[in-house]
């Protein structure tokens, strides 16, 4: 393949995240409202210009109450920055289909060099002839190198959230026209 504009299909695609609570579980959640910009050979990301925006207002974690508290100043002031950002810098192929993809994630108005694993799942025709491709992306951030530094102390010991962040994307995108 050559290298061309690819859409997101959101439909298909997800942004999720899991966080340590109380030291004893995982909480999930998910942004619900995210866009790509996708210039790419899927068979070759090597060369491939990649940047990703999630609205963080549209958090959500089957909680509203904690929902509120996270797009509160305390977590990712909303009203001050409304998305976070990721822009491919620098990308290498670790095997077949696999790539570590860097680039530099702004949240909350700070910017950080991050590194995801990147696989290129596949690429085929949709029913109605559509040529689309999938990738998934795994990765972790310390949610206080960008100021996300509220908590609370446990009685038993240890804190009520936990800094490492675990992010999963799934991603299905359509060749542009």
């Amino acid at each position: 393949m050559t290298k061309q504009k690819w859409t997101l299909d959101s439909a298909h695609s997800s942004v999720d995240f899991s966080v340590r609570h109380m030291m004893i579980a995982n909480v999930k959640g998910t942004f619900q409202n995210f866009s790509a910009e996708i210039v790419a050979d899927p068979t070759d990301l090597t060369t491939a210009e990649i940047e990703f925006t999630v609205e963080t207002a549209s958090v959500d974690t089957r909680n509203k109450e904690r929902d509120a508290h996270l797009v509160s100043a305390d977590f990712f002031d909303v009203e001050n920055h409304p998305t976070m950002t990721f822009k491919a810098t620098n990308i290498v192929k670790t095997d077949e289909g696999e790539y570590n993809v860097t680039g530099d994630l702004t949240l909350r108005g700070v910017t950080k060099q991050e590194t995801f694993t990147v696989t290129f799942e596949g690429s085929g025709k949709d029913p109605w002839g559509n040529e689309k491709v999938g990738f998934s992306a795994e990765g972790s951030i310390n949610r206080s190198d960008y100021g996300l530094v509220w908590n609370a102390a446990l009685e038993t010991g240890g804190v009520l959230v936990g800094d490492k962040v675990k992010i999963n994307l799934q991603i299905q995108a359509a060749k542009a026209e």
